[in-house]
């Protein structure tokens, strides 16, 4: 009470308190503390009294201390309250919230960066001088325009990819700011975070830079430049042209420096380097260690048997020691330990859960805290049940059996750890292994005395129905695999081609309304009245779809076609009366701004990626803006016609682009005709991957019209050879054979083969008509009749579809048609049948003629370089060692070299003999050798395979392969030109 009085009194005034005898002893604490008198009253010189502090009694120093700070206010009240907001809980929420929204944010803008970056850098750069509302339309980010500038400013200005390490700073910080519990301080995480970017940028930097020496491709350094950002590229830059290469060595030092000073690295353990190297050792140490364990925790059992026998706490002491011990000796204490709850009474088994409570849970693996549950639950069973949970180590425990059990089980069919399962179980089953060794030994027991009783004087037809049957059981196993023979082919990727960025819309609501009054109103004029009318927008034209009033005739609607194209001003328009399946009438009307449709964007599809067609082809999009997949294998074949410089060679481009895709080169082949000898040149690269040829031809691109004829009547020669196996393979189509002989189930040493599918691609049919005629026209009208069923498929193409050319035995077996812009509507009658291919638009605006149904098209865009670097990409890899050969066709006479008729010796050609000897000595009887090895031209080399076959030299004509030499030796080829002299 003296103490509170006393630190009380200074705060009234003197004068008015009465003396006292105490008053001295009450001043001597002041007089103490050598403060002046107003020290106590005024908050102000609070730091002058704190040096006499210690003199003051204790009660009285804890009293008055929290007084003080309470004192002294705000002195702003405008910044009173800016501090009350920072402390105010529910700011701290907004703010993290805000940073976990935010960090969300950016990784949608980021991840979106990667795909429409490139085509955002123009917008995000004209934002001083475009409108924000149009540039936020023109964006491509999934985010708008701020999460394109965001991306454009962390990626591409400044870190690269490496600015994804930013989003895990800012979640972490909103993490920490919302709910107060995060592992690890701010400044680790921001030490960690910026770090990472910066290394990470300049060193993807210094990739880029590499990249870019004048020895690489540019285009490659330009399209990865996203990867560093500028920050990264500029650094890297400094650096390379500073010290060069030394930059890696520059940027591994910075790396091992941050690491051993922000994870305080002091010391490198190499033996646990070792360990994991060496892991022979590793598991002889454990076996060893375990041992130990086990010795030592069988001392100790006694002990604590005795010590639980006295006090219960001396029990558990003693288990909590021996786990220690168990844990220390090795990582495969498990053994130890339940061999002592095997060997110990049901009395040990109450103290084996104190060792599991007191043992720290991190320091006992898996397998420990497993096999000390099955002990404690089945005691009886434990030896066996550990050896499956212990793969290694203390499962060798066990007695084995005897090792001549196991040779007799082959050891690739039975694991090893259930092999020593079995054995220590005892309960092996010994006819396991027999059951499959019974039909080996059966089929011994019925094939050898077959082959044995063959009687050795018996004629060839026997042994060689023999040999058959022994060729067909020594069928290999499993199934065939075509494409093993190029396994590693990697088919071209999306990469390779034009990205053009996401298709926006290039109609406008103005524009469509415009268009829709303007249709009623030309339609009001003549007195028809529309009762709805819908508008869908396609990439190249708008469909807008009419539903007329009651009583009015569509032919009416038809017959203002081009009274409706004059008020809209437009360049043409289509009338569908009606559409097929709907109960409307279809007016197209061309956009102002036509949408051009790329072939990644077609490609990449989702409809095209997963399509399971035979023959996939991907055309572009519909006036739906779909895309349009068709199946060539089920067309069979396609007729192309369109005016010069309407997007034919185009859409060519795009169906052989769209089946490279798709097509391993082991099922797919193409034979390409190009009498214009510059279009489909660019295919020459992918020849010994997808090209097929004649054996005597040098370049697999036909141009000459003197060969076509050769390979069409070699393509019939192929489909003839090919419907024979079918036959005899009892099957109907080509899918049916392939199938079966994937299965194994069609023996090739009876000349089974897998039959790829081939794609006949004639680019001018005109051309070829005016030079060869019936010749050209007569094998194409009968592939186009009779190859469909064995995989072989046409694709003719032409800008002149007048019936000439296109002739009515031609036009009857080409059921699928396309037609690019014409010049007349003859024309489109010829090729369609129907008109509005002359109202097309052009620039590869198609209709698609299906059977009955008119699909409008806009055909996708494949630009020269993006087909060349396909072609590259393919040509690059390993292919086979020539292309595709066709069978081999007679000479420009027509004589098929059958040898039943007689020649006259007179007429031998002067190079006979030294024919002969060519080919006896490369036994080998082609035209294509004696045309390579004596310089001689096709014809006549043919005439003298047909001289050799008389001569009996070479045997027949066998199509694809080569003549059969019939004499083995020049010994006896001399003793046979003697002879004919």
């Amino acid at each position: 009470m003296a103490d509170n009085r006393y630190k009380n009194t200074p705060a009234g005034p003197s004068a008015n308190r009465p003396a006292d005898s105490r008053q001295p002893r009450r001043n001597e604490p002041r007089a103490a503390g050598n403060r002046p008198e107003p020290a106590p009253v005024r908050p102000e010189p609070r730091p002058e009294p704190r040096p006499a502090a210690t003199n003051v009694p204790k009660a009285a120093r804890v009293a008055p201390a929290p007084k003080p700070p309470r004192a002294p206010r705000g002195p702003l009240p405008g910044v009173g309250n800016l501090l009350a907001i920072l402390r105010d809980r529910r700011f701290h929420l907004f703010i993290g919230f805000g940073l976990l929204l935010a960090s969300l944010y950016l990784t949608i803008a980021f991840t979106s960066f990667l795909f429409t970056g490139h085509a955002d850098q123009s917008v995000v750069a004209g934002l001083g001088t475009t409108p924000l509302k149009e540039a936020g339309q023109e964006s491509g980010n999934w985010l708008g325009l701020l999460g394109a500038w965001a991306a454009q400013l962390f990626i591409y200005k400044l870190f690269g990819v490496a600015a994804f390490a930013l989003i895990p700073v800012v979640f972490f910080l909103g993490y920490k700011i919302v709910f107060r519990s995060a592992s690890g301080s701010v400044s680790y995480v921001l030490a960690l975070g910026l770090f990472t970017m910066a290394w990470l940028s300049v060193l993807l930097g210094y990739v880029v830079v590499t990249l870019a020496t004048p020895g690489a491709d540019p285009a490659l350094a330009h399209r990865l430049d996203f990867l560093c950002g500028g920050v990264g590229f500029e650094a890297a830059s400094w650096l390379d042209s500073l010290i060069g290469w030394g930059t890696v060595l520059l940027l591994a030092f910075a790396l091992i420096s941050f690491v051993v000073f922000f994870f305080n690295v002091t010391s490198i353990n190499l033996g646990s380097f070792r360990r994991m190297g060496v892991e022979d050792d590793a598991e002889e140490d454990a076996e060893l260690e375990a041992e130990i364990a086990a010795e030592q925790a069988a001392a100790v059992a006694p002990v604590a048997a005795a010590a639980s026998a006295k006090t219960k706490p001396a029990a558990q002491e003693s288990a909590v020691t021996t786990t220690a011990r168990t844990s220390a000796g090795g990582a495969k204490a498990p053994a130890p330990a339940l061999d002592i709850n095997m060997d110990e009474p049901e009395e040990e088994l109450t103290d084996a859960p104190a060792a599991v409570e007191f043992e720290p849970a991190p320091r006992m693996g898996a397998g420990v805290a497993l096999s000390v549950a099955s002990t404690a639950v089945a005691p009886a069973g434990a030896a066996v049940a550990a050896v499956p949970l212990a793969a290694t180590g203390p499962a060798f425990s066990i007695e084995m059996p005897t090792p001549e059990v196991a040779p007799s089980v082959p050891l690739s069919t039975i694991p090893t750890p259930l092999s020593l399962a079995d054995l220590a179980d005892g309960d092996l089953p010994a006819p396991a292994p027999a059951a499959p060794a019974a039909p080996a030994l059966r089929t011994l027991e019925i094939t050898t005395p077959g082959r044995d009783d063959l009687d050795p004087n018996a004629g060839a037809d026997i042994a060689a129905v023999a040999d058959e049957d022994e060729d067909a059981d020594a069928m290999p196993p499993g199934n065939y695999d075509p494409t093993l023979e190029l396994s590693r082919f990697q088919f071209p990727t999306l990469e390779l081609l034009n990205d053009y960025g996401v298709a926006k819309a290039q109609v406008t609501k103005e524009e469509l309304e415009a268009n829709k009054d303007r249709i009623v109103e030309t339609l009001g004029h003549y007195g028809i009245s529309i009762a709805s009318i819908k508008a869908t927008i396609g990439p190249t034209v708008t469909l807008y779809e009419i539903v007329p009033e009651a009583g009015v005739r569509i032919s009416k609607i038809k017959a203002l076609e081009d009274d409706i194209a004059l008020s809209l001003a437009a360049l043409g328009i289509r009338i569908i009366a009606p559409i097929p399946g709907k109960g409307t009438i279809g007016i197209e009307v061309p956009n102002t701004k036509k949408e051009m449709v790329s072939i990644r964007s077609v490609l990449g599809s989702e409809k095209f990626a997963k399509s399971e067609m035979d023959l996939p082809i991907a055309f572009g999009r519909t006036i739906t803006n779909e895309v349009f997949v068709a199946d060539l294998a089920k067309m069979p074949h396609l007729l192309m016609a369109g005016a010069t410089g309407q997007g034919k060679s185009v859409g060519l481009n795009v169906i052989l682009a769209s089946l490279l895709y798709k097509r391993h080169p082991a099922q797919l082949k193409f034979v390409l005709v190009d009498p214009k000898k510059v279009e489909l040149s660019i295919f020459n690269k992918i020849e010994r991957h997808y090209l097929a040829k004649l054996p005597d031809t040098d370049e697999a691109i036909i141009t000459d019209t003197k060969k076509v004829v050769n390979t069409l009547n070699s393509l019939c020669m192929e489909m003839d050879r090919r419907y024979d196996l079918l036959k005899e393979a009892g099957c109907r189509n080509l899918k049916e054979y392939n199938h079966k002989f994937i299965e194994r189930r069609l023996n090739p040493k009876k000349g089974h083969r897998f039959l790829p599918f081939i794609v006949l691609v004639i680019d001018e049919l005109a051309d070829l008509m005016m030079t060869a005629g019936k010749e050209v026209e007569t094998p194409i009208a009968r592939l186009a009749q009779l190859a469909r069923a064995i995989g072989i498929h046409l694709i003719v193409a032409t800008q002149r579809p007048s019936v000439n050319v296109i002739t009515g035995i031609i036009k009857a077996n080409f059921p699928c048609r396309i037609s690019f812009k014409v010049t007349s509507k003859i024309d489109s009658r010829t090729i369609l049948d129907t008109g509005g291919a002359d109202q097309l638009i052009g620039q590869g605006d198609m209709l698609f003629s299906a059977g009955s149904d008119l699909i409008r098209v806009q055909c996708a865009f494949i630009d020269t370089p993006e087909v060349d670097r396909v072609c590259d990409f393919i040509g690059e890899q390993q292919g086979y060692s020539d292309a595709y050969l066709l069978p081999e066709v007679a000479g420009a006479d027509g004589d098929a070299g059958s040898g039943n008729e007689e020649m006259d010796p007179s007429e031998r050609d002067t190079m006979f003999e030294e024919a002969a000897r060519c080919i006896v000595l490369h036994q080998q009887g082609s035209t294509s050798l004696l045309q390579r090895k004596l310089k001689l031209g096709y014809n006549r080399a043919g005439r003298l395979i047909d001289q050799l076959q008389h001569a009996g030299i070479v045997g027949p004509f066998e199509g694809s392969k080569a003549r059969d030499v019939l004499i083995p030796d020049e010994y006896q080829l001399e003793q046979l030109l003697n002879s004919m002299k």
